[in-house]
């Protein structure tokens, strides 16, 4: 009698609703803002104590501060992140290119700013794809402000950049004749889904609605245009990359690379060439795409937890 008593106590306990107060959602900390930037409204989102150590997180294209979501709530709980839209993405204002030079110089200039808006003036660089153009663009100027870099299919060096960019190239040198095979290779719904599948082996893990949304917003009146100027001036990103490398060289700061090898558009080699500018450089290669946190979010977020900690000296 006992033990049935023991027992239907422990199953009643079990149908029972957890005490609200233990009910706590891991997205708790996180939340949307937007502020005006150069005459823009400029959208970031927020997670973690204003008072710990601070990420910057630079999202790529086509997409938005929103690719970070599933990230946030693995770091919220010792880290500061900041994650904001690029004028003409997001939630951010998109003026016609007439309003608005898109130049990746002009980009990395709003979301300095933003920085200022907000108070940061020491943090991590997070960078993904467009990130990376941004993210260096402002640390150049400004090598005291970054702590580390970490760094997610961002391409610095001219062996990362994978056969479809030659289609690219055409598009730079002669815009005009070479816009809708472009839009093909670049565009499309089908290059969109295909930048976040890659090669990868196991595209049952990937949620469709990454690449139907990236589309819906590809496909916004005068997106179109916005992009295809914005991409016009990537040509500066590859005559950049010397700059870069010689920063890295003479910074040398604290680098992670973590890098989906399933990705179409950047090499596995982008990856380790960080080791000649950084040869400290922590890289990882990881079984994931262009994309990375489609496919492994835990382990980016357990990497880059235990990056930061010793960073931290902890």
């Amino acid at each position: 009698m006992p033990t049935l008593l023991t027992l239907s106590v422990a199953m009643i306990s079990m149908t029972l609703p957890a005490p609200a107060q233990d009910l706590r959602s891991s997205r708790r900390s996180i939340s949307y803002h937007t502020v005006e930037v150069q005459g823009l409204k400029i959208f970031y989102r927020e997670a973690g104590p204003a008072d710990a150590p601070t990420v910057l997180l630079l999202h790529g294209f086509p997409s938005s501060s929103r690719m970070w979501e599933p990230l946030l709530p693995l770091l919220a709980d010792k880290y500061h992140l900041i994650a904001p839209d690029y004028p003409g993405f997001g939630n951010s204002s998109a003026p016609p290119p007439s309003d608005f030079n898109y130049t990746f110089d002009n980009i990395a200039g709003v979301i300095g700013e933003l920085t200022s808006k907000l108070g940061l003036t020491n943090y991590v660089l997070f960078m993904q794809d467009y990130g990376g153009p941004v993210g260096f663009r402002m640390a150049l100027p400004h090598p005291e402000r970054v702590r580390a870099i970490v760094i997610q299919n961002a391409v610095s060096h001219e062996q990362g950049l994978s056969p479809l960019w030659a289609a690219r190239r055409k598009y730079w040198a002669d815009p005009a004749h070479e816009l809708e095979a472009l839009k093909a290779n670049f565009t499309s719904l089908e290059a969109t889904r295909q930048r976040h599948l890659g090669t990868s082996p196991r595209p049952e893990r990937y949620d469709p609605d990454t690449w139907t949304d990236e589309y819906a917003f590809l496909t916004r009146p005068g997106q179109a245009e916005i992009q295809t100027t914005l991409f016009l001036d990537y040509r500066t990103n590859v005559a950049s990359y010397p700059k870069w490398q010689d920063w890295l060289r003479k910074t040398k700061p604290p680098t992670l690379v973590v890098w989906g090898k399933y990705d179409p558009s950047f090499t596995v080699a982008g990856a380790t060439a960080y080791r000649d500018d950084v040869p400290d450089a922590e890289v990882h290669i990881l079984e994931a795409g262009h994309f990375a946190l489609d496919e492994a979010t835990d382990e980016i977020a357990s990497i880059v937890r235990d990056f930061l900690a010793r960073l931290d000296g902890h």
